[in-house]
């Protein structure tokens, strides 16, 4: 395991920008090993192969990462473990969430919205919900700072919103995971006369969409994965948006671990609360065609990937287009199963 280097610690205190280079090449790495899978069925096979990449570009950047929020342990074989150090152990000391594909399930079964991502914070920043599954949050833009708040009924906030951004209910989109859990806040939704973007899988970037300026999505809502939340609180912090959780237990003794591990339960946890810093990266690349970003691409004798980058202490949001020479691929992928939905 690597060990900080604490003369270079003493000139790196904080991730720096080089770093998001860095992280993309890790993400554009761990969506294209997942091409060969896309549409086959096997979500575990696309989740290995994208998890081996990662973990393999990870193990070359410049930073000692602990993993905060990971994949936990296959086969008893230890990949991207929460605590498990990568990097090379030299350079900032960071915390990091990874998700090598956020929607497994999207990819196997060939749908849209699949996307590879790591988030980065400084060191002891990132809120450690790993024993607690489930979050329900809210998510919006700078808009709905101040005015939307998770304890009050969807439909005030819906109203709420609609007004600071100077636009009829009636064109508000909502969007939600297809969960049973969420058919009465879907009713309510429809009720209060917005609209709903129904998502099979990938609340990480149904929140994105839902702080970025211009898009369809004006909210997110709902209860999904907690780590989930904190990687998305992790981007929220570039676009100066607002999101908020609060965790829910599955059972009593989820409950109960979740209080031992220092965990608030009946408790909002604000965007800081969920990281504490503000000098935070958010990368995603896309594996399958998205609203967010693009999939995976064969055009010719390239591969091509988009990327997004945000910065939280710079406030920037960058699309990283990535052209890639199939042939130092092309030996293990099979692109034959690749068509307009990847």
């Amino acid at each position: 395991m690597p060990t900080v280097n604490t003369e270079n610690g003493t000139l790196f205190l904080h991730p720096d920008r080089n770093l998001a280079m860095e992280l993309v090449r890790a993400t554009e790495a761990a969506a294209i090993r997942a091409v060969p899978f896309i549409g086959r069925g096997d979500k575990n096979a696309a989740d290995k192969a994208a998890v081996d990449a990662m973990r393999k570009f990870l193990g070359t950047v410049n930073f000692d990462g602990v993993v905060v929020i990971g994949e936990g342990e296959k086969d008893e074989a230890p990949m991207l473990y929460n605590g498990e150090h990568v990097g090379n152990g030299r350079g900032p000391a960071c915390d990091i969430a990874v998700d090598p594909i956020d929607g497994t399930s999207l990819t196997a079964a060939g749908r849209q919205n699949a996307i590879s991502m790591i988030a980065v914070s400084d060191r002891g920043s990132m809120l450690d919900a790993s024993s607690v599954f489930y979050m329900d949050k809210i998510v919006a833009g700078h808009e709905a700072v101040g005015i939307v708040d998770i304890r009050k009924p969807i439909g005030e906030n819906l109203r709420a919103l609609a007004k600071a951004k100077g636009k009829p209910i009636g064109e508000m989109v909502v969007a939600v995971l297809d969960r049973p859990r969420h058919a009465q806040l879907i009713e309510d939704i429809r009720t209060a006369g917005a609209g709903t973007r129904i998502m099979l899988d990938g609340d990480v970037a149904g929140g994105i969409n839902a702080a970025r300026y211009g898009t369809r999505i004006d909210m997110c809502v709902g209860i999904g994965g907690s780590p989930e939340g904190v990687a998305t609180a992790c981007a929220i912090k570039a676009l100066g948006g607002l999101i908020q959780g609060r965790l829910v237990a599955s059972s009593d003794d989820e409950r109960q671990k979740g209080l031992d591990a220092g965990l608030k339960f009946d408790y909002i946890y604000e965007a800081d609360e969920l990281v504490s810093s503000n000098n935070t990266y958010f990368v995603a690349t896309g594996v399958t065609d998205g609203g967010l970003v693009s999939g995976v691409r064969r055009k010719g004798p390239t591969i091509h990937t988009e990327s997004i980058v945000l910065r939280g202490r710079s406030g920037t949001v960058r699309r990283v287009i990535g052209e890639h020479l199939a042939d130092k691929w092309i030996g293990e992928l099979d692109f034959g199963n690749v068509g307009d939905h990847a």
